[in-house]
């Protein structure tokens, strides 16, 4: 039995390589197997026929598909490394983006002569169910239990979790700043949060302006212990893919653009908004290389 690669299956079937490796991994393509990374196909193989439920279109979509399959090396996994290892290192974490790719990979983390702080770690498993939660739960309408639970599966297990007075998964018992700004005190938090989600979910459609706005108001709240930001951030994305807006991913570069955007958006939304459309751009290239329309 002769063996043919992904690239020239793809090119017999003429499909995408992500496609037939997609099939490959459903067990779609009798006689397929990995060699490493590497899948090899029987050469007289015929392309599986198209299923009869509805193919992914969105972006939405097909991460939903890729996380329910367990696919490698797609958009999904894309998404979960960079936007973890981003967002949390905009946080200070210090780990890296290897070593956040080998904790969600491999379930390990490679370190030589260097001390791992145990949060870093924890955080970063944690954030990767918040991704799926996100993915889960993209259409549902933002919610103060739903945020909460964001934030319970954010903190879990870190040492903010075993402190009496840190809330995890409910809303901060002290008053805290943000970029030496103040931020909403304890006692005002749960009115601020309800009249801001009524606000922003008595509008019908979603535009991304809205989106920046709700997350400048949700941060001048502040209404976390600690972990604001990242679920900010995660929130961003979810309702970017609930209203088929292209998402993005804040690098680490941008953090001090983004920081003043955040601070300047009642005097100049065009800080924060540039800011935003660069991190787009550049999950288009991820989006163009992954051939996924938007």
């Amino acid at each position: 039995m002769q063996y043919l690669s992904v690239a020239k299956i793809a090119e017999k079937w003429n499909v995408s390589e992500r496609s037939v490796r997609n099939y490959c991994a459903q067990g779609r393509v009798p006689g397929a197997f990995l060699t490493g990374k590497t899948w090899n196909i029987p050469e007289n193989a015929k392309k599986p026929d198209r299923p009869n439920k509805k193919q992914p279109i969105t972006l939405l979509d097909i991460l939903r598909d890729e996380k329910a399959n367990r696919y490698s090396g797609g958009i999904y996994h894309k998404t979960q490394i960079d936007l973890t290892y981003n967002s949390n290192h905009i946080e200070g974490s210090r780990l890296t983006h290897d070593q956040t790719r080998y904790i969600f990979e491999t379930n390990t983390i490679g370190m030589e002569n260097e001390v791992v702080n145990v949060d870093d770690v924890i955080e970063t498993v944690n954030h990767f169910h918040c991704i799926d939660s996100i993915i889960d739960h993209a259409y549902a309408v933002l919610t103060e239990k739903w945020i909460k639970e964001l934030h319970l599966i954010l903190k879990s297990g870190t040492s903010d979790s075993r402190k009496e007075w840190f809330a995890v998964g409910d809303y901060k018992q002290f008053p805290n700043e943000v970029g030496g700004m103040d931020t909403a005190l304890p006692e005002e938090v749960a009115d601020r949060m309800k009249i801001l989600l009524e606000e922003y979910n008595n509008k019908k459609e979603k535009t991304l302006e809205d989106i920046l706005d709700f997350h400048v108001k949700f941060e001048r709240i502040h209404p976390f212990q600690d972990g604001n930001g990242r679920v900010g951030r995660l929130i961003m994305f979810k309702e970017c893919l609930k209203y088929n807006i292209v998402p993005f991913i804040i690098d680490d570069d941008l953090k001090m653009f983004y920081y003043r955007g955040l601070k300047e958006w009642n005097r100049e939304k065009g800080y924060l908004t540039d800011t935003c459309l660069t991190a787009q751009d550049r999950y288009k290239v991820y989006l163009d290389y992954f051939r996924i329309r938007y």
